[in-house]
């Protein structure tokens, strides 16, 4: 009940509409008298039945005819249908997960994928929209872009939207986000309430400032979303984060199956994030593989499947991004721990 006042008031002050961005040419303006830069990174793997749609409203409308977004560049992560081909048809870059720092692994997740994209983006606004949308609209850029344009104070932009659940060709108004309200948000309330705030923690839309973005850490898989609001509300606090209802998304509904993944992995980052800190103490080393229940042939059985969320470090600790990006390497200006994922050929040196 302590946290309640001061998640009501950033509720209240920082949640928006995208609606109240929608003058893209006033965003434009705002973007020249501010010298900034504006990249979209769009991630995918197998995308083929929707990447085209989205590179077309967005590109037309935010790059060709208003040039709101100075760089749009696919992040792939090993696609085995024609969501390459497909995005290139339409000139965009094209980044290839697996030939980004190949030293730190290749298509080991979502996570994995927008923390290389980093040192490949060049924007100083970094937005990134997932590519299996169906309802795709110019809302889902400008949206987030627009506070952190219109409010300096704000370093990181969240979606969120109404769900709707498709049972075969029928749509259900409500019912999406299935892990979000029964895991993600459940967690937040318990352990992180200063975060109870947020409608859709776990989207894939949202949009930071590069100062940001390159002192939080990444989560390699699906705890990447739920993982930067931890790290930012820690090190940067709650005021800087603000949240934008795009109104609705429609997209693939994932089984229960992948759902249990989701909801394993996400339980993971909140445990580890809670032991580094030191609020919790594990008595065991946490268990990294969930038995799935399937069914085959009327019979169940038992799949075990190993998903282990390892934290990829602030992009700033690495000398490759610094030399890039003409910046300082830090070890040690407040940057939360990051121990998890220390690649072989990674060696700390000033």
């Amino acid at each position: 009940m302590a946290k309640s006042p001061s998640v009501d008031a950033w509720f209240a002050k920082n949640t928006f509409h995208a609606d109240e961005f929608n003058d893209v040419e006033e965003l434009v303006e705002l973007k020249q008298a501010q010298g900034i830069s504006i990249s979209l990174g769009l991630p995918t793997l197998n995308e083929a039945e929707t990447i085209g749609n989205v590179i077309d409203i967005i590109k037309a409308s935010l790059f060709d005819n208003f040039p709101l977004l100075d760089e749009i560049s696919v992040i792939d992560s090993d696609s085995t249908d024609c969501t390459v081909a497909i995005a290139e048809s339409y000139g965009v870059a094209v980044i290839n997960d697996y030939e980004v720092l190949p030293e730190w692994g290749a298509n080991a997740g979502k996570g994995a994928a927008l923390w290389k994209s980093l040192i490949e983006l060049k924007g100083d606004i970094i937005v990134w929209v997932d590519t299996d949308i169906k309802n795709i609209h110019p809302r889902f850029v400008y949206g987030l872009v627009g506070p952190l344009l219109k409010y300096p104070h704000l370093k990181y932009t969240k979606g969120f939207y109404k769900r709707p659940l498709s049972i075969g060709d029928r749509y259900i108004e409500t019912g999406g986000g299935r892990v979000t309200e029964l895991t993600a948000r459940p967690l937040l309330n318990m352990f992180y309430p200063e975060l109870s705030g947020l409608v859709q923690p776990l989207s894939g839309e949202y949009a930071g400032r590069r100062e940001l973005l390159e002192r939080i850490g990444f989560f390699n898989g699906y705890g990447v979303e739920i993982g930067h609001l931890i790290d930012i509300v820690e090190q940067f606090g709650l005021d800087v984060i603000a949240q934008v209802d795009l109104i609705e998304r429609v997209h693939r509904n994932q089984s229960l199956t992948s759902l249990s993944k989701m909801a394993f992995a996400i339980l993971q980052v909140v445990m580890d994030s809670l032991e580094k800190k030191g609020a919790i103490e594990l008595v065991q080393e946490m268990n990294h593989t969930i038995r799935l229940a399937n069914q085959e042939q009327g019979r169940f059985y038992l799949e075990p499947r190993t998903i282990h969320e390892l934290k990829k470090p602030p992009m700033i600790t690495l000398q490759e991004y610094c030399r890039k990006f003409g910046k300082a390497v830090s070890f040690t200006d407040n940057l939360l721990p990051f121990d998890d994922d220390i690649s072989p050929e990674f060696t700390p040196s000033m």
